[in-house]
């Protein structure tokens, strides 16, 4: 794909992006206004006063006496300028507190997204290759377990196993707090941290992947461009690596590109579980707070993500299979 083509792409895609996130903005802002409850109730009740003059004062600071159309251009002048408000609560601008928590998302939903897509394409791989043999089944049935056990239960086994049992793991938190690790041992210990929210939020997504590679790898197999290869006496590793694993990423990838954004959303029950200090924890928190102008972040910074993801997973197409134009 030429360079003009692609540049054609990425401003078709813009445009289109712009206007999903336009849609997800407005709906979730009206969406969040109807909800029950009165943000300036709450702001009151953790001030310590609720008198009729303190609320009215609260309602016109945050804009909250104006009608909701008029809300709502006022929300989406300050989007267009990145400013995503104040939060009442913990009284800070919403972009810091995102600004703050969003690497430990990153970071979290980055490592189960390679570990699920790595490990369910090399599970799906295996599988295809032992079709009816006991591997296969040991490779479905695992697949199957984790796909249909929720992820708060999958967390809370690990947690039991690897860090009260085995003592191998820590159970909660990012890094170890008051160690005032630098360098290599900081990175090292956060790892550690890492690995059971990164498999708990994983492992669900990795038995979608391994089935799904799985029939993949088989479908393809049985083309026939696959068998001349065989006729001609191409190396079966070859024709498993370069005629079938690409063609069958495809679908994968496709599917793999649509759910990224999903473990964002996944990872809001992670974090509260092993109270990592993401955007996931954050909104939760906000919830309970009733602090919209961080839901509201939340949900922007969510919403940008998820188109990122899907933009990525379409130039993906050109480098795995050179016959899918995507311009």
């Amino acid at each position: 794909m030429g360079a003009g083509a692609l540049a054609a792409f990425l401003a078709q895609r813009t445009v289109k992006a712009a206007f999903v996130i336009l849609g997800v903005v407005v709906f979730q802002f009206v969406l969040i206004r109807l909800a029950p409850g009165d943000p300036a109730s709450v702001i009151a009740g953790q001030s310590g006063a609720a008198d009729p003059l303190f609320m009215a004062q609260l309602r016109e600071q945050f804009g909250l006496d104006r009608p909701l159309w008029e809300q709502l251009l006022i929300y989406l002048r300050d989007i267009l300028t990145l400013d995503l408000g104040f939060s009442h609560r913990q009284q800070r601008t919403v972009a810091s507190l995102i600004g703050e928590r969003l690497p430990a998302t990153l970071l979290l939903t980055g490592a189960a997204f390679a570990f699920a897509l790595i490990g369910g394409v090399a599970l799906g791989v295996a599988a295809s290759r032992r079709v009816g043999r006991p591997a296969d089944s040991a490779i479905t049935v695992i697949a199957l377990t984790f796909y249909a056990t929720p992820i708060f239960w999958v967390g809370l086994l690990l947690v039991l196993v690897f860090s009260v049992w085995l003592e191998w793991l820590p159970s909660f938190g990012m890094f170890t707090v008051g160690a005032d690790l630098t360098g290599l041992a900081h990175a090292l210990d956060v790892a550690k941290h890492l690995i059971l929210p990164a498999l708990t939020l994983g492992l669900f997504f990795l038995a979608i992947y391994a089935r799904l590679a799985r029939a993949s790898m088989l479908e393809v197999a049985d083309q026939d461009f696959v068998r001349t290869a065989r006729a001609k006496g191409v190396p079966e590793g070859r024709i498993v690596r370069v005629h079938v694993l690409r063609n069958a990423l495809l679908p994968v990838i496709t599917f793999a590109g649509i759910q990224a954004g999903q473990l964002v959303g996944g990872s809001i029950l992670v974090e509260t579980v092993f109270a990592w200090p993401g955007i996931g924890r954050l909104a939760f928190e906000a919830l309970l707070a009733r602090d919209y102008a961080v839901l509201l972040g939340v949900f922007f910074c969510t919403a940008v993500m998820v188109v990122v993801f899907n933009l990525v997973t379409d130039l993906l197409y050109a480098v795995v299979d050179p016959r899918v134009e995507v311009a």
